[in-house]
C-alpha cells in the first residue's frame, strides 16, 4: 500500500518513482525519471527537473526564514540529474529575487541548506552540513567542504574548493582553494583543474594571477592594472577580472606566514 500525499494538480511526469509517507503539494513540476524517497516534502513553487534523486527528510521550496518574507509568490528551481541527499533544506526565493535557481549534476550532501534566492551552478558538490544563507551565488564545479558556512550575499568563483568547516564572510575568486579564518587564499585549485581539462599553459597563467592578487602585497588596483597588462586578453584573465569587478562583499584574503617566536 502506497502512503503518500500527491495534490493532484501537480505536475508529474513520466516514470517518477515516490516513496511512502511523502507529501507533494499543489504548484509542483517534476520531471521525467526522478525519484523522491520516502519522508520528502514537496512545497508549493518547485520545479524539478529530470532524473534527479531527492532522498529521505528533505524538505523542498519551504518558505523563506527571512523576517521581510510577506508570502509573495516565489520559486525553487531545481535542474536535472541532482542528487539530494538526507535532510537537505532548499527554501524558496523573496521578492528580491523571487527564485532560488539549482543546476544541473549537483551532488548535495546530508544537511546541507541553500537559503532564499540563492543561484547555485552546475556539477557543484556541496559535503555534510554545508550552508548558504540568502543571496548567496555559487558558480560551476565548486566544492565546498563539510560544515562550510556561507554568509549572506557572498560570491563564490567557478572551480573554487574550501576547506571543510570554512566560514565564507568574503567572495572567493574563480579556480581557487580557500582555507582557514578568517577565509584565506590556498593555492590554485591546480588538481581539479588538471582534471577538468584545463592545459598546463592556463593553469600557469591563474597561477602567476594569483601571485599579483594575493602573494605580492599589492593593492587589488594595482594588481587589476597589471593582469590587464599581462593577461586581459587570456580566457582565465577575463574571468578573474570580471569577477573581482562585481565583487560584493570584498575578496578574502592573502595567505600570510606567521613567523613562530
Amino acid at each position: 500500500m502506497i502512503l503518500n500525499d500527491v495534490n493532484p494538480n501537480a505536475k508529474i511526469g513520466k516514470d517518477v518513482k515516490i516513496g511512502n509517507f511523502t507529501t507533494i503539494c499543489d504548484d509542483v513540476e517534476i520531471g521525467d525519471g526522478t525519484i523522491i524517497e520516502p519522508n520528502v516534502i514537496i512545497y508549493p513553487g518547485a520545479r524539478i527537473g529530470k532524473k534527479c534523486h531527492i532522498f529521505p527528510g528533505s524538505v523542498i521550496s519551504a518558505i523563506p526564514q527571512d523576517l521581510k518574507f510577506a508570502g509573495e509568490y516565489s520559486t525553487c528551481e531545481i535542474g536535472d540529474e541532482n542528487v539530494i541527499r538526507e535532510c537537505c533544506t532548499l527554501n524558496r526565493g523573496t521578492a528580491a529575487s523571487g527564485r532560488t535557481v539549482i543546476g544541473n549534476n549537483n551532488l548535495i550532501m546530508a544537511y546541507s541548506h541553500i537559503a532564499h534566492d540563492c543561484v547555485v551552478g552546475d556539477r557543484c558538490v556541496f559535503a555534510n552540513n554545508a550552508t548558504l544563507a540568502g543571496h548567496v551565488i555559487v558558480g560551476d564545479y565548486v566544492i565546498l567542504g563539510g560544515k562550510t558556512a556561507c554568509l549572506q550575499f557572498i560570491h563564490i568563483g567557478s572551480h573554487v574548493i574550501t576547506a571543510g568547516g570554512s566560514l565564507v564572510d568574503k567572495d572567493i575568486p574563480p579556480f581557487v582553494k580557500a582555507a582557514r579564518y578568517p577565509i584565506s587564499y590556498a593555492g590554485v585549485n591546480s588538481l581539479g583543474l588538471q582534471r577538468r581539462g584545463f592545459s598546463r599553459e592556463s593553469i600557469n597563467n591563474i597561477t602567476d594571477i594569483y601571485r599579483y592578487v594575493f602573494l605580492k602585497g599589492l593593492t587589488i588596483s594595482h594588481a587589476v592594472e597589471l593582469i590587464k597588462e599581462q593577461y586581459g586578453h587570456t580566457d582565465e584573465g577575463k574571468q578573474v577580472l570580471g569577477f573581482i569587478g562585481n565583487a560584493n562583499t570584498g575578496l578574502m584574503k592573502g595567505y600570510t606566514f606567521v613567523k613562530r617566536k
